[in-house]
């Protein structure tokens, strides 16, 4: 072994080392979902905290609906970082979505890091009563 390949065996240990930092630095959480349905639709509640509206992706795609965020976490003026294992949280998740449901219908909401979501059923697939005639 010569001492070019020794250097170039290094350099690729710090190459693997900052890509090994960087994927560390950037880690995909699934947010906790809250799924309520009624007659009506479903209303899903996903906690992302630390994400501004600015920062949120809500999709409905193929009868998919998909969420992607990424959190702001501000270092306070005059602090610097000792120790963050999570810097900068990516938020994904996604849900297959029934037919029955009206998509273009979807409401969101975004507040203090909880994100409301209300998807309305189809009206011909909501129930509804058939009146019987006698005779």
């Amino acid at each position: 072994m010569n001492d070019t390949t020794e250097l170039a065996r290094k350099d690729e240990a710090a190459v693997s080392r900052r890509e090994d930092e960087q994927s560390q630095r950037r880690v995909t959480l699934t947010p906790p979902v809250d799924i309520f349905e009624d007659s009506q639709g479903i209303t899903l509640w996903a906690d992302l905290p630390g994400v501004t509206r600015e920062r949120l992706d809500v999709k409905v795609h193929d009868g998919n609906l998909y969420i992607e965020a990424e959190a702001v976490v501000p270092t306070p003026a005059g602090l610097r970082v000792q120790h963050a294992e999570i810097r900068e949280p990516h938020f994904a998740r996604a849900f297959s979505l029934s037919p029955e449901f009206d998509t273009s219908k979807i409401d969101a909401n975004l507040k203090d890091g909880v994100l409301k979501l209300t998807i309305p059923r189809r009206d011909e697939a909501r129930p509804r009563r058939i009146e019987v005639r006698t005779g």
